[in-house]
């Protein structure tokens, strides 16, 4: 079968052809198949950018919907959703892309290069890893990039972008591509393609590309996290940078409504909120410790110490489990409501909580554990009155 001729390699922006079969292959799990055709303007999956998707049109007004595409041995497979008779070897077809979808992916694969370009330049670093997402398009560094080298590296992209320079694919001949310094992530036998940015990158690629830098609009760094020791970068392009700027203005003005504040001011009362949350979180501290006190204070010689109390946190479970053994001197229990059972704090002032927490894990489906003084955990057992029915057999037994 003969080779598929690559438009999109010609002209990245054109978005139709004309084209004969090859070869069509249903697929009976999807009621679909695949087609190959003779040439192609949708780009096949690779290099980290999506395939194309649109439709082909059969002569009798038939359309087919391209979903995906890939290349094995030269031939590019168009898998549709549909697969009728007319769709057979011989047969004319009309293709068409979605241009929103392919002129997106052409402003993060030139913004990716450029950006890639200049992290080499000014670091050395090596673009290790590429892949434009549904969300976001990543990078990854063989270098750790720091926040100021990589706010430095955006800001001279950007620069490449508003030059509007013009972006170059092609194959140069063997001798003038040994005379050539590109990068590349692997070495490539037979011809190859190289797309030149001016001032920017220099780089083996088989994807599809604006003609001019100004295309892509804006490059914006989204993100950054260590990876695999060097850093991994989230970006946005062109029109995906202007859609990441609008959310991030409507997200402020409803944390501006929130929080009564005008532009500018956002940070400042967001902070003045937080401290006040936390001066409040303090006070309602202070004063359920008073609580814990009280209750603690009740509890008469002779009295089981063992509490069950609504809504507790952790840390309030442990500090009520203190004040009791602090008032009482005697293995105490709190328990609250928490995952399949009741979370419990046990504490014992002057004993080994942990040997009363293993044999109540034990005998009520617990787990947990801690220090002499402190333990804490959970008990599956939902029943109260074996719960307490325990704490008395162990009083009877002379272990607590």
């Amino acid at each position: 079968m003969q080779r598929t001729e690559k438009y999109f390699e010609q002209d990245a922006f054109r978005t139709e052809c004309e084209s004969v079969i090859l070869a069509a292959e249903p697929d009976e799990k999807t009621g679909g198949g695949r087609i190959a055709l003779d040439g192609t303007v949708f780009y096949p999956e690779g290099g980290g950018q999506p395939a194309d998707r649109g439709t082909l049109t059969l002569p009798d007004g038939t359309v087919l919907r391209v979903s995906d595409v890939h290349e094995q041995a030269g031939i590019i497979w168009h898998t549709v959703d549909a697969l009728p008779a007319a769709a057979a070897p011989g047969a004319a077809v009309a293709g068409c892309i979605d241009w929103d979808w392919r002129f997106d992916k052409m402003q993060q694969h030139t913004g990716e290069h450029i950006l890639s370009g200049i992290l080499h330049q000014m670091f050395g670093a090596e673009n290790v890893g590429f892949h434009i997402g549904q969300e976001e398009t990543t990078l990854d560094t063989s270098l750790p990039i720091p926040p100021e080298g990589l706010a430095a590296a955006e800001a001279e992209a950007n620069r490449i972008v508003w030059a509007d320079l013009p972006v170059q694919a092609e194959y140069p001949a063997p001798e003038v591509l040994a005379t050539l310094t590109y990068r590349s992530k692997k070495a490539i036998d037979g011809a190859v393609r190289i797309v030149t940015i001016p001032g920017a990158d220099c780089c083996a690629c088989c994807g599809t590309h604006v003609e001019r830098t100004g295309q892509i609009g804006q490059i914006k760094v989204m993100g950054a996290m260590n990876y695999k020791g060097g850093t991994r970068i989230a970006l946005a392009c062109g029109g995906r940078a202007l859609t990441a700027f609008s959310q991030m203005l409507e997200e402020q003005a409803k944390l501006r409504a929130q929080f009564s504040a005008k532009n500018g001011q956002l940070a400042a009362a967001a902070q003045r909120q937080a401290d006040e949350l936390a001066a409040q979180k303090a006070r309602a501290a202070q004063l359920e410790q008073q609580v814990f006190a009280y209750t603690a204070a009740q509890v008469q010689e002779g009295d089981q110490p063992v509490l069950f109390v609504r809504d507790l946190s952790g840390d309030s479970l442990r500090r009520l489990c203190l004040a009791l053994s602090e008032h009482t001197h005697r293995p105490c229990a709190v328990f609250t409501q928490g995952g399949q059972g009741y979370a419990y704090c046990l504490a014992w002032n002057g004993g080994d909580a942990r040997v009363l927490a293993k044999a109540m894990n034990a005998a009520l489906n617990g787990r947990g554990g801690g220090k002499p003084e402190l333990c804490s955990g959970s008990v599956a057992e939902t029943d109260l009155d074996k719960v307490t029915a325990f704490f008395q057999e162990q009083e009877q037994a002379g272990n607590i």
